[in-house]
């Protein structure tokens, strides 16, 4: 059966889950769908729902923070106001040298659109991306 078939969460690794819920449910305002066991840590993980269903999967790791790739993204309708939300909510929107930038942290995205980029506390990267 071809994976297409199936569901696909991202997961991300936290260094300190307690921080990270603080992240995700506090600051994003993410809606927790499950708890569970991570690195031997009763509580260690969490499920997400974003877009209707369980998309995010965060756990405590090792691994935290290794990567300066986008880990997920999220396509949205209005970015403004979504950037203006979590710049409220105390998320800091990163700006790359080699971009150019609004005052927000918004950026023109090749063949159209915008996006913006922000950091966990661990520095995982996600964007929010739209097409206008």
């Amino acid at each position: 059966m071809p994976l297409s078939m199936h569901e696909l969460r991202t997961s991300i690794a936290v260094s300190d889950i307690h921080r990270a819920v603080a992240f995700y449910e506090g600051k994003l305002g993410l809606p927790l769908v499950q708890t569970g066991p991570s690195a031997r840590i009763s509580g260690g993980s969490r499920v997400y729902a974003s877009g209707g269903g369980p998309a995010l999967n965060v756990y405590q790791s090792t691994t935290a923070g290794t990567t300066e790739a986008t880990l997920a993204v999220w396509y949205v309708d209005d970015l403004d106001r979504i950037v203006d939300e979590l710049t409220a909510a105390g998320v800091e929107f990163v700006r790359y040298d080699q971009f150019e930038h609004d005052a927000r942290g918004i950026t023109p995205r090749a063949g159209g659109g915008r996006i913006a980029w922000f950091r966990d506390p661990d520095g995982n990267t996600f964007a929010l991306e739209a097409d206008m």
